[in-house]
């Protein structure tokens, strides 16, 4: 570390330390810019030989088909050698230097860069020498594209010793394998047991769909995290999460005293949290709360307070198609910022129709309510009255969460950047970061140390729209200065994304984004910049706990349903049968009992009848373990799916209920998005032992296809679940 450069380099092509004391293991690593003729190259070779005329190194990547490759200085014109060499024992490294001669010998020594000792790239060094070989990361310039489309950037890579390479095969002794052929045969269930044998001795939990669901990270596009190589994260509720009812409750309570002010007949309402949840529209134009399936047809719908019958939501929507891009009349409630607006906008609507108001001239419109509203609760952010109480004491609106800590810990440590970018102020945003991370952080630590850029008053969504003015925050009162660009380590007002990606070196989807907004956090991130996305949605741990509580519900639903529709297909084929006797299709010798078929008709249409009165109220009540008007977040219907989870899917690919959760998946993990279901591959298992053999032998095809997958997973359910297990049930966690 500290043995000062030969002040001579004797003609060597690359300095030595002083005296040449240090001895180099045979996997140091020197890198070497090379230019000749104007043509710079950059090569990394690990040594095998050091002489004082030059080095004898064996070549890596591009320079693969030689064996070797020497560097005497009258080969070269001009070689400039980068050189970091490491020494035993692994975590000490040489002072990097710059040597540079020519035909004339030596011209000069350059004195090195110094090296921040907290520098990531010392930090997640993890390259290291094994007895057959050297396992090292893959860095950008070798990276390829995986068999799935993710980069393989980040990756660790073996290299094979030469006298193991002409037949990869090494020593293998892991989980009971003596060859690398052993893999293919290794049962699953008994690999399976001796991973989890290892995992239990590192004090690591067993992960969805073993451990627990509520804390599981799920993916919609495959995400390989190697690869990141910056992490950007909201605030409020996704890096904070807030306890709904105090915060939501506090902000209703200011929007109300700001509607009295106006004349508005707020006395006597109260907040009620379980009147909406997140994913409803609202309908400006006829005063409804509206849940919609993936299709933009309405399912369920609130006339103020009062649920909707299907008739009257026939009636007024019909088969209409819901269009979000009509800003004008629908409003998506896509987070939990928006539910005290949807509260109170809907109990007004109640008086709106009893006549109460008399605010101005006449009466106002279902669309003037909700912009009164939306004004109360706006301002209640905007003046910072609610703020500036939260403040001041934290601990009653904060859920504190300890693992958050470690969790950002792990990916700095691994080498990402992180970046937070909020809209809240700086004040707002120091307090509350230093409430909820300090006091789990190493000591002498703060937030801001977490982070490589912190962004206050970012404006989403203009700052994934717009090049915005940049301020550097140079005070810890927040007071500022206007700066032309920022710079990693900075603190800052404003800017744009595009900003972003130039001070940190990233861009696309090198860098992932983290948030609880599916529009400004997810959509623009991945529209605007094909930013990698994930979502934190805090209810998805009760949704998860209602769907198994509902399972036994939804079950005996589709056990009707099933008896409908065996009854309803012999009923169709009667009907059929008697309608092409009674317009002389068919002989009438093959329909001599009219009257018998029209009672077996009568008899049956009775029967459905009858399991449509069970099969309605059961509908109307599937999903109330989670809310009993509007049912489970994520479900609209019987079998499909709401809109907000099409729009998750659509622009998350990852979502989970917590920042915390990344604690289980490291920051190395492989995210894979499990097999979708098809309405055409469902129930092949009597097809197959048909047409190709017997279920013993379906191995073939495998239960792969109705398999979920995610950063450690990528095993099948060992329960039994084959082909005709009921897909949903592997849906209902998404």
């Amino acid at each position: 570390k500290s043995n000062p450069v030969s002040s001579s380099c004797r003609d060597q092509t690359l300095c030595t330390c002083a005296g040449g004391k240090h001895r180099l293991g045979p996997f140091a690593k020197v890198s070497v810019a090379i230019s000749d003729q104007g043509k710079r190259k950059s090569l990394y070779y690990p040594i095998y030989k050091a002489t004082i005329g030059g080095m004898r190194l064996r070549p890596l990547g591009a320079w693969a088909a030689s064996n070797t490759w020497t560097l005497p200085a009258h080969r070269v014109a001009k070689v400039i050698a980068h050189v970091r060499v490491r020494a035993k024992p692994l975590r000490d490294w040489h002072t990097s230097w710059i040597c540079q001669s020519g035909p004339g010998g030596v011209s000069d020594v350059l004195q090195p860069t110094p090296q921040p000792v907290d520098d990531p790239a010392v930090a997640t060094e993890e390259t290291f020498s094994t007895s057959t070989g050297v396992v090292e990361p893959v860095q950008e310039d070798a990276a390829e594209i995986d068999f799935l489309g993710e980069s393989t950037e980040g990756d660790l890579h073996f290299h094979l010793v030469d006298s193991l390479r002409k037949g990869k095969v090494g020593v293998i002794n892991v989980f009971g394998m003596k060859s690398l052929d052993d893999i293919y045969s290794l049962p699953l269930a008994r690999l399976k047991a001796a991973t989890q044998s290892v995992l239990d001795v590192l004090d690591v939990p067993e992960s969805f769909p073993d451990g627990n669901p509520q804390r599981a990270i799920y993916c919609s596009r495959t995400l390989n995290l190697r690869s990141i190589k910056a992490i950007g994260y909201d605030m409020d509720y996704t890096l904070i999460h807030y306890d709904v009812n105090a915060w939501e409750g506090r902000a209703y309570e200011y929007g109300l005293e700001t509607l009295r002010q106006q004349g508005v007949p707020v006395d006597g309402l109260r907040f009620d949290p379980d009147l909406v949840i997140r994913g409803l529209i609202m309908d400006k134009e006829h005063g409804n709360l509206i849940k919609v399936d993936r299709f933009g047809l309405v399912k369920r719908a609130m006339h103020g307070t009062r649920m909707m019958s299907w008739q009257e939501i026939r009636e007024l929507y019909g088969r209409e198609v819901v269009n979000l891009r009509n800003e004008g009349r629908w409003v998506f409630l896509n987070t939990l910022f928006s539910v005290s607006e949807a509260v109170m906008y809907m109990q007004l609507v109640d008086r709106l129709d009893l006549g109460m108001f008399q605010v101005g001239a006449g009466n106002i419109s279902y669309q003037a309510l909700y912009g009164m509203v939306s004004k109360a609760l706006y301002r209640t952010h905007v003046e910072g009255k609610l703020k500036a109480e939260i403040i001041q004491a934290p601990e009653r609106y904060v859920e504190l969460d300890p693992e958050m800590a470690q969790a950002l810990l792990d990916q700095r440590d691994s080498g990402k950047q992180l970046l937070l970018i909020t809209n809240s102020d700086y004040e707002y945003t120091n307090k509350m970061m230093s409430f909820a991370y300090d006091p789990f952080l190493p000591a002498g630590m703060r937030w801001r140390d977490l982070f490589d850029m912190v962004i206050v008053m970012a404006r989403k969504p203009d700052f994934f729209n717009y090049n915005m003015s940049l301020y550097e925050v140079v005070t810890p009162d927040g007071l500022m200065r206007p700066v032309l660009g920022a710079c990693k380590g900075g603190l800052y007002c404003g800017g744009s994304a595009r900003m972003v990606e130039k001070a940190l070196g990233v861009e696309g989807d090198d860098l992932l984004y983290v948030g609880d907004h599916i529009y400004t956090d997810a959509a623009l991130a991945k529209i605007n910049f094909r930013w990698r996305t994930a979502l934190v949605i805090r209810e998805l741990e009760l949704e998860i706990d209602a769907l198994a509580r509902g399972r036994p519900h939804r079950d005996a639903l589709k056990e009707l349903m099933t008896k409908k529709e065996l009854i309803g297909d012999v009923f169709n084929q009667l009907r059929l049968s008697r309608q092409r006797w009674v317009h002389g299709h068919i002989a009438a010798a093959s329909f001599d009992d009219e009257e018998g078929i029209n009672e077996t008709l009568a008899q049956l249409l009775m029967v459905m009848e009858h399991l449509d009165d069970r099969i309605g109220p059961m509908l109307e009540r599937d999903g109330e373990h989670f809310n009993k008007r509007w049912g489970y977040l994520s479900r609209a219907g019987l079998n499909d799916k709401s809109q907000l989870n099409r729009q998750i899917e659509k622009y998350a690919d990852i979502y989970t209920s917590r920042v915390s959760n990344f604690l289980r998946y490291t920051p190395y993990s492989y995210f894979r998005s499990p097999s979708q279901s098809l309405a055409h591959d469902r129930n092949l298992s009597r097809y197959y032992e048909k047409m190709y053999g017997t279920a013993e032998n379906s191995s073939l095809m495998g239960n792969s296809s109705d398999s979920s997958s995610n950063g450690n997973n990528d095993f099948v359910s060992l329960k039994g679940e084959g082909p005709d297990s009921d897909p949903e049930h592997e849906q209902d966690v998404v």
